[in-house]
């Protein structure tokens, strides 16, 4: 008898719950519909990057200092809902600079997102957009003994090495917000 009881109070929260929810819905949808003489609706969408993530050019990229091999840095920021970084023009290039600058208090060789795994020459991002923007180091990329992932920030001009995706670098991760 108490199981039925309590069955019973359950449904009954649930039932209340949800009517509840739906008469909530019902009343924003109504507003939305039809706005009072005068107002104006605007409804926005989040732009805002989650903690640690800093935005940049309607994109979040967050420097993830652990040294991980090319494609263990790609899975881990999979994991996060992102990519290692496609990188589209030279300021976006320096905003990356500047963000593990601040992290760092340097400029480490960092892993981002351009490979040319599937065929070697034909650069692609691991996020899937168009390769049409590099900052190769003169002489690079020059695939000396396999190298099929891009690494930033080598040397004085903190430019784009191809390197063996082996190697253990920190990483930047992106997302689109």
């Amino acid at each position: 008898m108490k199981t039925l009881t309590v069955t019973a109070l359950l449904c009954a929260v649930m039932a209340l719950t949800t009517a509840a929810t739906l008469s909530e819905v019902k009343d924003v949808q109504e507003a939305l519909e039809k706005p009072g003489e005068g107002e104006h609706q605007v409804v926005e969408r989040s732009t805002s990057c989650p903690g640690g993530w800093r935005k940049i050019n309607g994109r979040c990229f967050l420097y993830v200092p652990r040294a991980l091999n090319w494609a263990q840095a790609e899975r881990n920021c999979q994991s996060m809902g992102a990519n290692l970084a496609s990188v589209y023009r030279a300021e976006e290039d320096h905003e990356l600079q500047r963000m593990i600058r601040d992290v760092t208090h340097g400029h480490p060789r960092t892993w981002i997102g351009g490979s040319d795994a599937a065929m070697t020459g034909v650069w692609l991002w691991s996020d899937g957009t168009p390769f049409r923007f590099s900052y190769w180091c003169s002489g690079e990329p020059n695939n000396r003994g396999n190298e099929h992932c891009v690494e930033m920030n080598v040397g004085g001009s903190k430019c784009w090495n191809d390197l063996s995706c082996h190697y253990n670098r920190p990483s930047v991760c992106a997302k689109n917000i």
